[in-house]
C-alpha cells in the first residue's frame, strides 16, 4: 500500500519543491513576490521556468498549458510540448520564463458579454505564483489569470485575487487598531462538494441525462430516500473503490480530501475537503469535480454534478465554509470562551452582518443559475430569501449590546446521554441550521446557496468584497477615534439597530418566514432571471468600481453572459424535451396502446361475452393523455418559435422562465403519468428506480 504522506502533493511544484529545485537568490526573489506582490525580472522567471520544467518532465510531462478559469464554471487548457527543434534535426526541451509568465489563448471563443468581437480573438493568461502548479495526465498546469486584449477580466480568478488582497488590507487595518500581530489576512474555504454516480449503461440510455445532465422526465420511484436509509450509510463496495481512488488522485495533486459519506437521495454522495486559502480552494474544487468524473469513468460510472438531476428528490449544493485567518495561525471568527468580551470578534461579526444585509442581492446573485433554481427552496436547501444563523447564545449576546444589558459569559455544559459506559460529551455553544443560507457554525459562516455544478469563485469574490467594504467603514471611524471601546461598542449597536433583521434562526422553510422576512424587507429573489439585474445596480457598481473588483463593462458582461447562459441552458433542455416526445414517448406510447387495443381485439375473437373494459379504460386513459401531450409540444414548440424573436437577453430569459418552463412543466407531468401506466418494457428509457439503484 503506497504510504499517503510519501505520496501527498507528489505532482504538486510546491513552495517545498521550489525551495529544493532554485537556487536561493532565485527562491528569495520568488517568496518576495508572493508576500509583497513585486513582479519577478525575466531572469528571475527563466529560471524559474526551467527549473519547474525539470521537475515536471521527471513526473512525466511532455507539454504544459496555462490553465485558467473562464466564465464557464469549468476550467480551459491549451497544451503546447516543451519540444523545439535544433540546429541539428533533433529537438530539445525548453521552457522559457516568458511561457511561464504569459500565454496568448483565443479570448473571442470564450463567454465574452460582448467585451469581445469575433473578428478580435486576442487574449492573455497571465501566471498566478500563489497557487502552485501541477502535473496532470503528463501536463504541467500552471494557475493563470485570464483577460482581454484591453485588460478586462474574462475570468473568474482575476476579481477573487483582487477582492483577496481588499480584504486584507481593510482587515489589517482592523487587527493594527486592536493590536493583534499579524502580517497578512487571509479568506479560507472549505467547499463541501456533492455528487450523484450512476451506472453508465443507464446513463446512455437517457438523452436528457446525455444532454442536459438532469432528468427531463421520471414518475417518483416506489422508494426514494423516504426511509433515510442511504443518508450515512455503509458505501456499497464499488462506489467506496471509486472514492479511495478519487481520494489518491487528489493527494496526489496536493488537495486535502478529507470527509466522504453517502448523502440524502439514493445515489448521491458527499466529498469536503480541509480548509485552504481561498485562491487554492477554488483551484482545487474546479480539480475535484474533473477527477470525479474521470475516476467515475473507470468504474463504469457517471458523475452528476447538477444541481438538480431527479425531480422529487434531494439535490447537490456545494457548501462553503468561509472564515478569515491571520498568518500566524488565529481565526479571526472565533469567539474565543468568552464572546461577550471578546470585541475584536464581536466587530468583524458586526462587519458581516451588515455586509450580508446591505448586500443580499449580489449573494442571492453570485448563486444564481437554471440549474440552481430546481434545487434553492426544496427541503434540502435554503430559500431564495438570503438570512443568518448566529445560533441562540451569540443572538442573546448581541440582543445584549442592543438593549445595553451586561451579559455574562455561560460555562459550556456537558451532555449525560444516560450510559454508564458512554462519555459525556461537551455541549456546542449553539445548534446547527440547516435550513440556513449563510449560518455560523462556530467558527465560520457555511454559505449552502452555492450550487453543485458551480464554480466558488463568484460567491467568495463578493464576500470578501461586501465584508471588506464594511471592514473600510469600521476601520474610517476606529483609526481616528478617541476613545476606541466606545466607538467599537457604537459601530456594534449602530449595525445591530440597522441590521438585524438579517438575522433569523428559526425554520427557514415555512411559509411564516416567508411572510415574516416581507415584513422586515428582505429580498425575495426566486429565480436567475429576477437577480441577474441586481448585479448592475448602481450602488452595486458604485461598490466595485470603488475597490477595482470589476469594471462597469466587466459588471455588464458577466451580466449578458448569466442571461445568455440562462437562456441556453433552457433551450437546451426545451429542444432535449421535443425530441424525447416525439422521437421515443410518443411512438412508445403509440406502440403500447396498440397492444393493448390487440388484446382487446383477441378477446372479443375467441367469444363476443369477454368483458373488455379494463382495455377500453385504460385506452382511453392512454388516448387523452396522449392527445395532451401531443397538443403540449406542440404549443412548447410555438413558443420556442416566438423565443426566438425576443432581441433583449433579460426579455429573452424571463420568457424562459414564464413561457418555456411552463411548457416544459406540463409535458413532464403529462408524460410522468404515462410512465405509470405503460408497461416499463415499452417505455424507452429506463425510469428513476433502474437510474437510482443502478450502482450496486
Amino acid at each position: 500500500m503506497e504510504s499517503i504522506p510519501e505520496i501527498f502533493g507528489e505532482y504538486v511544484f510546491s513552495d517545498e519543491r521550489m525551495k529544493e529545485n532554485l537556487p536561493s537568490v532565485t527562491y528569495k526573489a520568488y517568496r518576495k513576490c508572493i508576500e509583497n506582490g513585486e513582479s519577478l525580472t525575466i531572469d528571475i522567471a527563466n529560471v524559474v521556468a526551467n527549473a519547474m520544467k525539470q521537475w515536471a518532465i521527471g513526473k512525466g510531462a511532455t507539454h504544459f498549458t496555462h490553465w485558467f478559469q473562464p466564465m464557464t464554471d469549468m476550467t480551459a487548457e491549451k497544451h503546447d510540448s516543451f519540444i523545439n527543434p535544433d540546429q541539428n534535426g533533433k529537438v530539445i526541451m525548453e521552457f522559457s520564463g516568458k511561457e511561464l509568465i504569459k500565454g496568448e489563448p483565443d479570448a473571442s471563443s470564450f463567454p465574452n458579454g460582448g467585451l469581445r468581437s469575433t473578428f478580435e480573438a486576442r487574449g492573455y493568461t497571465a501566471w498566478d505564483p500563489t497557487s502552485p502548479a501541477f502535473v496532470k495526465d503528463g501536463v504541467l498546469c500552471i494557475p493563470t489569470a485570464f483577460c482581454s486584449y484591453s485588460g478586462e477580466a474574462l475570468d473568474q480568478k482575476t476579481p477573487l485575487l483582487k477582492s483577496m488582497d481588499l480584504i486584507n488590507i481593510h482587515a489589517m487595518r482592523i487587527l493594527n487598531i486592536f493590536g493583534t500581530p499579524a502580517r497578512k489576512v487571509n479568506t479560507t474555504v472549505g467547499p463541501e462538494q456533492e455528487y450523484f454516480l450512476v451506472d453508465k449503461s443507464v446513463f446512455d440510455k437517457r438523452k436528457d441525462l446525455i444532454y442536459c445532465n438532469r432528468t427531463l422526465f421520471g414518475a417518483r420511484p416506489a422508494k426514494g430516500q423516504e426511509l433515510s436509509d442511504h443518508y450515512f450509510g455503509a458505501i456499497k463496495p464499488r462506489v467506496h473503490d471509486f472514492m479511495r481512488e478519487l481520494d489518491f488522485e487528489l493527494w496526489r495533486l496536493g488537495i486535502n480530501a478529507k470527509t466522504e459519506h453517502n448523502e440524502v437521495a439514493p445515489a448521491q454522495h458527499e466529498l469536503a475537503p480541509v480548509f485552504a486559502t481561498t485562491n487554492i480552494a477554488v483551484d482545487h474544487n474546479q480539480l475535484v469535480m474533473e477527477m470525479m468524473k474521470k475516476v467515475a469513468a473507470r468504474y463504469n460510472m457517471v458523475c452528476l454534478l447538477h444541481e438538480k438531476p431527479f425531480a422529487g428528490l434531494n439535490g447537490s449544493g456545494k457548501h462553503n465554509n468561509w472564515s478569515m485567518a491571520t498568518d500566524t495561525g488565529l481565526n479571526l471568527l472565533d469567539p474565543g470562551k468568552t464572546p461577550a468580551q471578546n470585541a475584536q470578534f464581536l466587530l468583524f461579526l458586526a462587519a458581516i452582518i451588515k455586509a450580508v444585509d446591505e448586500y443580499q442581492d449580489l449573494l442571492r446573485m453570485s448563486v444564481a443559475s437554471a440549474g440552481n433554481d430546481h434545487r434553492l427552496g426544496g427541503n434540502e436547501a435554503p430559500p431564495s430569501i438570503i438570512s443568518m444563523f448566529l445560533g441562540d447564545e451569540l443572538t442573546q449576546i448581541l440582543d445584549d449590546i442592543k438593549s445595553g444589558v451586561g451579559h455574562r459569559d455561560t460555562e459550556r455544559e456537558f451532555m449525560h446521554i444516560g450510559s454508564t459506559v458512554l462519555p459525556t460529551i461537551l455541549r456546542d455553544n449553539t445548534d446547527r441550521n440547516r435550513t440556513s443560507p449563510f449560518a455560523f457554525t462556530g467558527n465560520k459562516f457555511e454559505f449552502r446557496m452555492v450550487g453543485s455544478s458551480q464554480s466558488i469563485s463568484m460567491a467568495n469574490t463578493i464576500i470578501n468584497t461586501i465584508v471588506a467594504s464594511e471592514l473600510d467603514q469600521f476601520a474610517d471611524i476606529l483609526e481616528k477615534s478617541g476613545d476606541i471601546n466606545r466607538d467599537v461598542n457604537r459601530i456594534i449597536i449602530d449595525t445591530l439597530e440597522k441590521h438585524d433583521r438579517i438575522i433569523f434562526n428559526g425554520n427557514n422553510y415555512s411559509e411564516e418566514w416567508v411572510k415574516e422576512a416581507e415584513r422586515r424587507g428582505l429580498l425575495n429573489l426566486r429565480s436567475t432571471p429576477d437577480c441577474i439585474g441586481r448585479f448592475g445596480e448602481e450602488k452595486n457598481v458604485a461598490l466595485f468600481e470603488k475597490y477595482g473588483i470589476f469594471t462597469r463593462n466587466e459588471i455588464n458582461s458577466r451580466m449578458g453572459i448569466m442571461y445568455e447562459n440562462y437562456c441556453n441552458i433552457l433551450h437546451i433542455e426545451a429542444l432535449t424535451m421535443i425530441d424525447m416526445c416525439n422521437k421515443n414517448i410518443i411512438p412508445a406510447v403509440i406502440g403500447f396502446q396498440g397492444k393493448v387495443a390487440e388484446a382487446a381485439a383477441a378477446k372479443k375473437t375467441v367469444s363476443s361475452a369477454l368483458s373488455i373494459k379494463t382495455e377500453e379504460d385504460l385506452l382511453t386513459k392512454i388516448s387523452k393523455l396522449l392527445d395532451c401531450l401531443a397538443t403540449s409540444v406542440k404549443e412548447l414548440e410555438d413558443e420556442m418559435i416566438k423565443v426566438n424573436g425576443i432581441k433583449e437577453t433579460d426579455d429573452k430569459a424571463r420568457f424562459y422562465r414564464e413561457n418555456i418552463l411552463t411548457c416544459m412543466s406540463q409535458i413532464r407531468e403529462i408524460a410522468d403519468e404515462l410512465e405509470l401506466i405503460v408497461d416499463e418494457k415499452d417505455w424507452p428509457f429506463p425510469a428513476y428506480g433502474a437510474v437510482l439503484y443502478s450502482v450496486r
